[in-house]
């Protein structure tokens, strides 16, 4: 198992996932470090046993080190860090959650073959309903293990061939958008039948969820369960007409493929 965890990039992401770290695994040691020095501490000081560092210090003590930069910064850092990386000689790994960026652009951009994972996680990993691909590239099958045991508290952590986890992104990285968007029209519409804003964002809220666990649990396909609630000339099927009429199901999947189109854009 991994013995001292490293991130640099404490923002929505990067906490969302030292987090999941922290919740599954209370006493292992955490260093964080941001280009905002204060974002690193605050962080730290909400976790226990966590502390902050300069990037040096992260990169030459950790064997597991979160790279949790943008995309455009992920050059710099780690032409940054490679003195330090490519200078020690005990076993450390790196995994990657930027986007768009495959194993083998990240390890030209190290500079050396560094053992890597790629990971493309959401935002509910916060709340511990997140999902997690992965895959590696010069790590160990031990390894692969050992990070996926770490991250268990995130949510549905699933190990991936990279050439589907642009795919993947596009669905699970980007999709907390598209259903916040769902969520607020849904309650939208509770409102403008009467009901009061906070009572219509809870009740859509809660629906989503559990049609979510639903779909989960059930293992029955959505069209199947979409049916279930639909009686014949009832009122659901009225709503499901009109969303049909609206084109929300092609709407949909054309935002996953447009989500994708921009991912393979990024990779140039």
């Amino acid at each position: 198992m991994f013995r001292k965890i490293g991130i640099i990039g404490t923002g929505n992401m990067g906490s969302a996932i030292i987090r999941s770290v922290r919740a599954g695994h209370p006493d292992l040691p955490l260093l964080l470090s941001d280009a905002v020095p204060e974002k690193a501490l605050a962080l730290a000081e909400s976790l226990k046993g966590a502390e902050t560092a300069e990037n040096t210090r992260l990169a030459q003590s950790c064997d597991l080190i979160f790279l949790a930069v943008k995309p455009q910064m992920m050059k710099a850092l780690l032409s940054s860090l490679h003195p330090v990386l490519s200078a020690r000689k005990d076993r450390f790994v790196l995994a990657s959650m930027a986007a768009g960026l495959s194993c083998e652009t990240l390890r030209a951009m190290a500079g050396f073959d560094a053992p890597l994972i790629r990971m493309m996680p959401n935002i509910p990993c916060q709340v511990g309903e997140g999902v997690v691909q992965y895959c590696g590239c010069g790590t160990t099958e031990q390894e692969l293990s050992d990070f996926s045991l770490l991250l268990r508290a995130a949510g549905l952590v699933t190990p991936m061939q990279e050439g589907l986890i642009d795919a993947a992104s596009a669905v699970s990285g980007c999709g907390p958008a598209y259903v916040y968007l769902f969520i607020e029209a849904l309650a939208d519409g509770g409102v403008a039948c009467g009901l009061p804003r906070k009572t219509a964002q809870d009740f859509a809220a809660q629906t989503v969820l559990g049609a979510a666990k639903m779909v989960l649990e059930s293992g029955v396909h959505p069209a199947e369960l979409k049916d279930r609630v639909c009686s014949p000339g009832g009122t659901t099927i009225e709503g499901v007409a009109a969303l049909y009429e609206g084109a929300f199901s092609a709407d949909v999947m054309r935002a996953v493929t447009e989500a994708y189109r921009k991912t393979l854009e990024m990779k140039g």
